[in-house]
């Protein structure tokens, strides 16, 4: 299978105010925001891009928009990987949501989280993780095995497709940490995933992009063993 970038969007005029925006309409980029979306088409300089799929909102579109017109690629909207509906707790000051009830249920055990009014967390990560999947299994019927595709996306999104990856319950998911702008890789395989990379910041992507094919029409099937010892690298 192919590998997924899998992007949360830039620092947001939310994320500085302490407010959850959950679906929000129109909360975009700040300052910051757009300079993380600006500095993300050098970092993926050595990375050829088969496609973009992004959350329907506002500031994970901007975060993209550099990227999309340095590389020339469209953006799928993909309405699965939206924000958390939050219901209720949409728009609300985040010091004020810690004296909920609910609030100890979200970091102990969210599987068993259901906002009022909107979506559980388990509901959540079912059409995050199904989405991921359903779009990898495209690409890589169109593009192949070596294809690596973007996936911009908001954090919890993240961290609950992570959980899945790497074999973890839902309720474990908190310990899993994704920034604003930060990278988290995996690639699919037949049998499991291979979490690459978690959270990342800087560095050069180029090191995650599978060999092209040595024959053309020709690709070999991506191995689904882990290497016993460790990786050697590239």
């Amino acid at each position: 299978m192919s590998t997924v970038i899998l992007l949360r969007h830039g620092k947001s005029t939310a994320n500085g105010s302490g407010v959850l925006a959950g679906r929000t309409p129109k909360v975009g980029l700040d300052d910051t925001g757009r300079a993380q979306a600006a500095a993300l088409v050098e970092r993926f300089a050595g990375v050829p891009v088969a496609e973009l799929v992004v959350s329907p909102m506002l500031r994970c579109k901007q975060t993209v928009a550099p990227l999309a017109a340095a590389q020339g690629l469209a953006k799928l909207v993909e309405p699965r990987l939206s924000e958390v509906d939050y219901g209720e707790w949409t728009g609300r000051e985040l010091k004020n949501l810690v004296k909920e009830p609910l609030w100890r249920v979200v970091q102990a055990h969210p599987s068993a989280a259901v906002f009022p009014g909107g979506e559980g967390l388990a509901e959540m990560q079912a059409r995050a993780v199904a989405a991921i999947r359903a779009h990898d299994a495209r690409i890589t019927a169109e593009h192949g095995d070596h294809a690596v595709w973007v996936a911009c996306s908001h954090g919890d999104v993240i961290k609950s497709i992570l959980a899945d990856a790497l074999g973890q319950h839902l309720d474990a998911f908190q310990r899993i940490v994704v920034d604003p702008a930060a990278v988290s890789v995996v690639r699919y395989t037949e049998t499991r995933p291979f979490v690459l990379r978690v959270n990342e910041h800087g560095g050069d992507l180029a090191g995650i992009v599978p060999p092209p094919p040595k024959k053309k029409g020709r690709s070999k099937k991506s191995s689904s063993d882990a290497v016993v010892g460790g990786s050697t690298g590239r």
